[in-house]
């Protein structure tokens, strides 16, 4: 829907029944005197006394004249065509919960459409790559789904937080750029100085704002976009700051995963609508709510990631007052709102959240308990909660709990996980019990098998690596035939690199495998803790070892050891000082600093640092501990 300022006139012109009148009700709210609609054309001119008093009107919920269709669609650029001739779309609130911008579906196919055009007059070749700074608001959609209209490669990068530093943040954008062989990025203005030497660390020439894109000129090229069997984007959610590994999904894929968690994970319906808090680089965030409701036509409401940090309330504040009835975190995102919201929930009514969906990380049952104890005089029902699994791997979703029932939470002897691999199950006050969540059965059309390292399938309640397939895999890690061929064997299954075990035919997934890191819902390598530490003066290369451990409460909890030279206290108290301040700014990351003897950290045979055998060595108690972690 276009919309023309001129003399204290609106003209609102449109292509469809629909939008025309979606626009009449708008001006009915306005209540003007005089209104005069042409449905010949389409068009309607209303006399308003001033632009400044027209208010931020949120999209609809329901697209009472379109037929919701689910993910069955060849290309992402046909369903947003299909999608923009409702009324619904994205809305973006502010850090105070106000409604600070609109875009609905038939205006972002428009914007798409144009700034499609001007991307390709910078240049650019069809399967160029075009790396995109995701902030939550409608410019990174906007530019995500003009390079689907134009036949470019859109490869989301994160928005900085700042976390770990500004040089940090640099160097992880310049790896991205690289890896992805990008061609051009696109950045609010704001972080244009970041990004600027960003692209001067990795070659990249053209840097655009979005105020730089909108004053190019159009193209006049026809635009080319994607086939069924062609990419879609490039995401990178695996792989270390140094080296990262781009997740190549192709529009095939997407739309496989898609309809799998719409139709089978959420049973969507037309009355659904959305919220999320979730980063856009992510890929719950992407494509769990950014994609997947475009492709079902649902509105959604967003609030930014630094936002809900601020103020994980307002996230339930906003579910309740728009009536939303999915939204999807992380454990540790319940964990913070239910801590904030305190006696403020008996003014919530949350009896609209239908799906309450977890992942991300391992899913904690305490957690989930308490948040339900804590909203329930918010009207909040403990069956909402969807436990689920996935990996950008797999676009996003593996495997989906069963809608409306109870949380289900497996108890087994963890002593017999540890030691024998085996998910024994015991009483759930046993003095030894572990609780694991259980996250449901795969995705229709997938396989899943459970192996032990010989490569053997598993029986039930016997714990190996996970290992799935199906269309939505990827197509591969973009130029890195190598990590491909780690990841797919010759059968077409991915490793997920996650250990867990099939109990009734679900899945329950117990820990990782690789040395990956995961922290607050948060993937850390631990490379980029390592190297971060090695920056100080006297360390080198293979002096320090990052790991996880399970903490009491069943959360990762990280430590680091780091060989000490010294065997003066002052010496070794300003080393740890120094190392965790190097780690914290690097990595974001607090951890257990934990100082060893010198060549007390493992190698394996061909010279590499075995941070398996360090873990090891440590938890035995065999590792030479000069100076333990500091309370």
């Amino acid at each position: 829907m276009t919309v023309i300022y001129s003399w204290g006139y609106i003209q609102l012109q449109t292509e469809t029944p629909c939008d025309f009148r979606f626009a009449a009700d708008l001006v009915n709210s306005f209540q003007a005197k005089e209104a005069q609609a042409d449905k010949l054309t389409g068009t309607l001119a209303v006399n308003i006394p001033s632009v400044s008093e027209i208010p931020l009107v949120r999209t609809p919920t329901i697209n009472r004249d379109l037929p919701q269709r689910v993910a069955d669609f060849m290309t992402l650029a046909e369903a947003l065509d299909y999608a923009a001739q409702g009324v619904t779309g994205f809305n973006f609130y502010s850090g105070r919960g106000a409604l600070s911008s609109v875009l609905g579906y038939t205006e972002m196919r428009r914007r798409a459409l144009v700034t499609a055009r001007k991307l390709l007059s910078t240049g650019l070749k069809r399967m160029d790559r075009v790396a995109i700074v995701a902030e939550t608001g409608p410019e990174f959609v906007i530019t995500f789904f003009a390079c689907q209209y134009a036949g470019l490669i859109p490869c989301p990068v994160p928005y900085s937080m700042y976390i770990g530093g500004k040089d940090a943040y640099e160097v992880r954008i310049a790896g991205m750029l690289r890896a992805a062989d990008a061609h051009c990025i696109v950045t609010p203005l704001e972080q244009v100085d970041s990004i600027r030497v960003a692209a001067a660390l990795a070659g990249v020439d053209l840097v655009f704002t979005h105020e730089d894109l909108a004053v190019l000129p159009e193209a006049m090229s026809k635009l080319k976009g994607f086939g069924a069997d062609e990419v879609a984007y490039i995401q990178y959610s695996s792989g270390s700051t140094s080296a990262p590994k781009g997740v190549l999904i192709s529009q095939r894929a997407i739309m496989t995963n898609a309809n799998g968690m719409l139709a089978f994970g959420m049973n969507i319906r037309p009355t659904d609508r959305g919220f999320s808090w979730l980063p856009f680089y992510h890929d719950m965030g992407l494509v769990g709510f950014c994609l997947s409701p475009m492709l079902s036509q649902c509105s959604v409401d967003y609030l930014a990631t630094t936002s809900f940090a601020r103020r994980p309330a307002l996230w339930l504040k906003l579910i309740s007052d728009n009536r939303c009835t999915i939204s999807f975190s992380p454990t540790f995102g319940y964990d913070l709102a239910a801590k904030r919201v305190g006696s403020e929930a008996v003014k919530l009514d949350l009896s609209c959240w239908r799906v309450a969906g977890i992942g991300g990380d391992m899913v904690r049952p305490d957690v989930l308990k308490a948040f339900a104890a804590s909203l329930g005089a918010g009207k909040f029902s403990s069956l909402a909660f969807l436990p689920c699994y996935g990996m950008a791997e797999s676009t996003l979703a593996i495997s989906f709990s069963k809608l409306g029932q109870p949380l289900r939470v497996d108890h087994v002897d963890r002593k017999a996980v540890h030691d024998d691999n085996m998910a024994i199950a015991v009483p759930a006050d046993a003095p030894d019990a572990r609780g694991f969540v259980v996250c449901g059965r795969i995705i229709p059309g997938h396989e899943m098998e459970v192996r032990n390292a010989a490569g053997e399938t598993l029986a039930a309640r016997q714990i190996g690596r996970i290992f799935v397939k199906g269309n939505s895999l990827m197509s591969g890690y973009f130029n890195n035939a190598e990590s491909t061929a780690d990841a797919v064997d010759e059968r077409g299954f991915l490793d997920t690199g996650d250990m867990g075990y099939l109990l009734d035919g679900e899945i329950v997934v117990t820990g990782r495998a690789k040395d990956l890191i995961l922290h607050n819902g948060r993937n850390i390598w631990p490379q980029d803790i390592e190297w971060a530490a090695e920056q100080n003066g006297e360390l080198k290369s293979g002096d320090v070892a990052a790991f996880a451990v399970e903490g009491e409460d069943g959360d990762d909890e990280v430590v680091v050891l780091v060989e000490c030279r010294s065997t003066e206290a002052p010496v070794q108290d300003q080393l740890r000082r120094d190392v965790a301040k190097l780690v914290h700014q690097g990595s974001g990351v607090d951890c257990d600093i934990v100082l060893v003897a010198p060549r007390s950290l493992p190698f394996t045979s061909s010279g590499k640092l075995s941070r398996a055998g360090a873990r090891l060595k440590y938890l035995s108690g065999e590792m030479t501990v000069i100076a333990p972690a500091q309370a």
